[in-house]
């Protein structure tokens, strides 16, 4: 069986002195071959302990060099990985850790001593990763070495302005390992092209230039939230990045992002259940850059878009479920339900350019229905954004008696600005300026922090659960009138 551990003890093999790992935060670089001769020792520990095939552990490590030796080590001894979200309080832990029925826990106390074994679960996957529910438990989605495997050499074959030279490239990302993108996408597709990771603990915008010229880095992969963020710093190091790949930079800021660092931003969209077997990103012209645009479908994909505006995802052939999960662990009514009808079912909203490119709108979670109008709380996040009063945003749907649901803009005000109804005012009439009536915000209310995942992904179920009951929230649907458009 090929694993993502025999896939780099052959690259170690063949290119030992080529550096494969860099934490700035830890001040740690090892080639392949000083890799590999950890993760040769750290198995051996695992192995005297009674750890092997049908074992599952849980690496209770923050992101640390540890983490990925210890990924490798386990991986090489036919042992399963459950990475732990170091923020997960005391309630989400106790359910990932019972319903994964682990066979142990490696916290960082435990990394030269590792704990006894439990028993065997049976696992044959490589990975079990628990996405992160918004509502409801979250559910563990078991990936297995070919998915590993495979999202890597997905990854590796895109080309075009992505395109992967072998031994040379150095990838640095601010991406926590114990999420898909670092640990299965980076940490694979550097193995497999004898390339160089550069990984740091996380995203910190005002040293970022400057780890990306001290690390040499070729690829930067970024956060929805990176660009904005780095347009409103002054300055930049030299560096030598060729491209950078993520998802949902904000439209506005593409353009000037692209034009100001001299790179292009390509924007790519997968899940962790899709993995490799439904990549897709706009790593070829035309790009469409500001439409939100993920490019255009592989030939091998199969892409629908159903009624609702939800993508629907598969690969073309004998083999529909190729490059992705292998399932909902204990959760065969969920696994099916997603790919009902033949189709995975990806919970997005994306619309079809004419010439064929996919754009994304929203998570359809994220779709506010308001009076028979579908509205994207991205868009009118993105409208927003660009006012002085606001700092930070995010807009959900909130019921409403008459029309269904409204559309609400839970704000972090920026210094100087008040929290009274005039600054509610001036937000919702930004939006009415730059967007049809209907999808401006009808409540405003401000908040002191956005609650966010570890990704820095608003967590907008929490915004909901106390939205209505903030002391400073503004009710403005009386203003919302339709009136004429504007001339140009």
């Amino acid at each position: 069986m090929t694993t993502v551990f025999t896939a780099f003890e052959r690259t170690a093999a063949a290119h030992g002195g080529k550096p494969f790992l860099e934490m700035p935060a830890w001040r740690v670089r090892l080639t392949y071959a000083d890799a590999a001769t950890q993760v040769s020792a750290i198995a051996k520990r695992y192995r005297s302990r009674g750890f092997g095939p049908g074992h599952r552990v849980a690496l209770k490590l923050e992101t640390r060099p540890e983490f990925l030796l210890h990924f490798l080590a386990l991986n090489s001894i036919g042992v399963a990985v459950l990475p732990l979200n170091p923020d997960y309080r005391t309630a989400e832990l106790e359910y990932v850790l019972a319903h994964s029925e682990a066979s142990a826990v490696v916290s960082a106390q435990e990394l030269d001593d590792p704990p006894s074994p439990g028993k065997p679960v049976g696992a044959a996957e490589c990975a079990l990763l628990y996405t992160s529910g918004t509502t409801g438990k979250p559910k563990g989605c078991l990936l297995s070495n070919d998915y590993f495997l495979n999202v890597g050499q997905r990854y590796l074959n895109e080309g075009g302005l992505c395109a992967v030279r072998f031994g040379e490239e150095r990838l640095i990302t601010p991406l926590p390992l114990f999420h898909m993108n670092a640990l299965a996408v980076s940490t694979t597709a550097m193995i497999l092209s004898a390339g160089c990771l550069i990984q740091l603990d996380r995203f910190h915008p005002r040293s970022w230039w400057r780890d990306v010229a001290e690390s040499g880095a070729t690829i930067v992969h970024y956060l929805g939230v990176m660009p904005a963020i780095l347009l409103g710093l002054p300055g930049e190091e030299m560096h030598r990045v060729r491209f950078g790949y993520g998802a949902n930079a904000n439209p506005k800021d593409h353009a000037a992002f692209e034009a100001r660092f001299g790179f292009p931003l390509i924007e790519a969209w997968a899940m962790t259940e899709t993995g490799g077997g439904a990549l897709i990103a706009a790593s070829r012209e035309p790009r469409h850059v500001g439409t939100r645009c993920i490019g255009f479908p592989r030939p091998e994909l199969d892409t629908r878009i159903d009624e609702s505006g939800e993508l629907l995802v598969r690969q073309k052939g004998a083999q529909p479920r190729r490059g992705f999960f292998s399932g909902y662990l204990k959760d065969d009514a969920a696994t099916e339900q997603a790919w009902r009808d033949g189709w995975f079912h990806t919970g997005d909203a994306v619309r079809r350019g004419p010439d064929g490119a996919l754009h994304f709108v929203d998570r359809l979670k994220n779709i506010i229905r308001r009076a028979g109008e579908n509205i994207a709380a991205l868009e009118v996040e993105a409208a927003l954004a660009g006012h002085p009063a606001i700092s930070q945003v995010a807009v959900i749907a909130v019921p409403d008696s008459t029309r269904d649901e409204e559309v609400m803009a839970c704000v972090v005000l920026s210094s100087g600005h008040a929290s009274a109804r005039e600054t509610a005012v001036a937000i919702q009439d930004w939006c009415l300026e730059r967007l049809a009536y209907f999808k401006a915000p009808g409540h405003v209310v401000f908040v002191e922090a956005l609650p966010t995942t570890a990704t820095n992904k608003v967590q907008k179920a929490k915004l909901a659960d106390f939205a209505f009951s903030a002391a400073d929230s503004f009710d403005l649907r009386e203003r919302k009138k339709r009136t004429a458009a504007k001339s140009v």
